[in-house]
């Protein structure tokens, strides 16, 4: 018998993004859409037993920094391992186009101090065969991947293209230059950007510690940028304020709303808990809510666990890197640099000195050796405040730095140490839920594609599944609720209405889950980017299948070789034939 469809997915317990009541039926896939969903008495090229497993869309991350990876790379790792069909780059502001020949190098020091990606990773790997954005989008098309990828412009891109060194100086942009600012954001549009991203942080830095150029640029720049969205009368607006590093919520939140009636677009904005502003989350929340309620569509861009970054002897970063003893031994292989650390004299010569550098963030991280945890397998992402370094040291009368040197030493020196850079105050997850609930926030902030060696977060769709709907013992959140917003709201939120639900006409992106043995493995390190960089990786158990375009990528969480991931280039409308599910609440 002829196949009616390409796949069959059979007895699965359907979670289909809408928010409702799983149920259990078949899913049939033809030509890359979802063809029929219900008991399908037909039969296709291929089919898979789904009983006891849920079925659900393709997970869409709408903040990653994917890219330079994506110009030399066909996998989107680690995201394509979580289940994740469609990514979204260009966040922060930063990324690589547009750009002039002579503008590489300060675009590539942007993108090192910002997200953390080796100098020589992009010098090897970015094949730069573009200028202008259009131009970016061009190279892009040529692509192909495991998931399916969308760009947004970066703000200090355009800046540098702009104004040059004035750019990267941060000099104010005279009315020519915003004018130029603004043509741009519409020509990037127009070509098929979802959007146009600035940051306002005072975190986001060069190596050498200097501000990245977007940073505290005048409000009537980034009104220009709305402009541009307002004259292609389509995309986003993303930016990153400056709450955590003392920036005034109630003034952020007018200028977001100015940006949204000049732009006429919705907008949305990162939002963090730190332990220097542990109310802060409820401040924004509470205005944003006011927001929407007065007709602005803007949203939290929330992460569902402590953004983790991972201090180890092999990775960027640990709390002895800027102490001159190790300076002296950095570049010795870890073999030897183990030895040494290990040398009693030399141990005490290290552990009696004291950071030295001139970027204010990295100092910050290395003098803050008490709020170090160490790192478990099965990775403890809300661990207990007995085991926090600070709390370990005086119980046992050492210090914290010696605690965290020995942990560092473990495994031959691939001991990890986390640090809950931001959303672990008090030592639980309470105000992370409280976020994530949020009827006006977007679990997102994974920065796949960036911070290699610092941060491996594009995992959070695991740690969902298992976190929150599984595994904690109280303050679970339920299954439907949590598909939805790692599919429907995201894909909705940045204009991808043919995606994220499992109805009729939809994009066949589908994976099917065992549940019972969905499990999320501690970061490994690998050297296979270009030039040999270093990254973190982090693999799951239980993706049985993970389906893009129709065409099969993973099966087990091994990769088939098939690579339908193309460039999206600009808003999807929503199929003719949608119909809806009521949305499912929480307590």
């Amino acid at each position: 018998m002829t196949a009616q469809f390409d796949i069959i997915i059979r007895d699965g317990l359907l979670v289909d993004g809408s928010g409702g009541e799983p149920f259990t039926a078949d899913l049939a896939i033809k030509d890359g859409k979802i063809a029929a969903v219900g008991s399908i008495e037909g039969v296709a090229a291929e089919e898979i037993d789904a009983g006891g497993r849920i079925v659900t869309p393709g997970f869409v991350d709408i903040h990653t920094h994917y890219d330079g990876q994506v110009t030399w790379e066909n996998r989107l790792s680690p995201s394509s391992g979580h289940g994740v069909t469609t990514v979204v780059m260009g966040n922060c502001g930063v990324g690589f186009a547009p750009c002039r020949p002579q503008q590489r190098d300060m675009l590539i020091r942007v993108m090192e101090g910002v997200e953390d990606i080796p100098e020589v990773v992009m010098t090897e790997g970015i094949a730069w065969n573009w200028e202008t954005f259009p131009e970016y989008l061009d190279a892009l098309d040529k692509r192909q991947a495991d998931v399916d990828f969308a760009a947004q412009l970066p703000h200090s891109a355009v800046r540098v293209f702009v104004m040059g060194e004035r750019g990267a100086a941060r000099e104010q942009a005279s009315d020519g230059d915003l004018a130029a600012m603004r043509a741009i954001v519409c020509e990037a549009v127009e070509a098929g950007a979802l959007g146009v991203t600035t940051s306002q942080s005072h975190g986001h830095r060069t190596v050498d510690g200097d501000l990245a150029p977007s940073v505290d640029a005048a409000h009537a720049e980034l009104l220009a940028l709305a402009q541009g969205l307002a004259d292609a009368d389509a995309g986003v607006f993303q930016l990153i304020p400056n709450s955590q590093y003392g920036g005034d919520p109630a003034e952020e939140m007018a200028l977001f709303r100015r940006i949204v009636t000049t732009s006429g677009r919705p907008l949305s904005f990162s939002l963090l808990q730190k332990k220097y502003q542990p109310d802060l989350p409820e401040k924004m929340l509470q205005m944003v809510a006011e927001a929407n309620r007065d007709g602005f569509p803007i949203r939290a861009q929330v992460f569902p666990r402590p953004i983790g970054m991972l201090f180890g002897l092999e990775l960027s970063f640990q709390p002895f890197r800027f102490h001159p003893s190790f300076k002296a031994i950095e570049h010795l292989a870890l073999a030897e640099k183990v030895e040494r650390l290990r040398d009693p004299a030399f141990r005490a010569q290290l552990l009696s000195e004291q950071p030295e550098t001139t970027n204010p963030l990295y100092m910050a991280l290395a003098s803050d050796v008490g709020d170090l945890y160490p790192m478990g397998d099965p990775p403890n992402y809300e661990p207990d405040a007995s085991t926090r370094l600070g709390a370990r040291a005086l119980r046992d009368n050492v210090t914290a730095q010696e605690l965290a040197l020995d942990v560092l030493l473990e495994d031959e020196g691939r001991g990890v140490l986390m640090m809950p850079s931001s959303n672990y105050v008090g030592g639980n997850l309470e105000t992370v839920r409280r976020m994530i609930t949020d009827p006006n926030s977007l679990i997102a902030l994974g920065d796949g594609g960036a911070h290699y060696s610092l941060i491996c977060d594009s995992s959070f769709p695991t740690f969902v599944l298992t976190h929150w709907t599984r595994d904690r013992e109280h303050g679970r959140l339920p299954l439907p609720w949590a598909i939805r917003q790692l599919s429907h709201e995201t894909a909705s939120a940045v204009g991808l209405g043919d995606r994220g639900l499992l109805k009729p006409g939809y994009k066949a992106d589908v994976n099917v889950i065992d549940m019972d043995r969905l499990r999320l493995h501690a970061p490994r390190i690998a050297y296979d980017l270009p030039a040999g960089g270093r990254r973190l990786t982090q693999r799951a158990d239980g993706f049985v299948v993970t389906i893009v375009n129709g065409v099969i990528t993973y099966r087990n969480g091994e990769p088939t070789g098939a690579l339908p991931g193309r460039l999206v280039r600009g808003a999807r409308s929503v199929p003719a034939s949608k119909s809806g599910r009521t949305a499912q609440g929480f307590e």
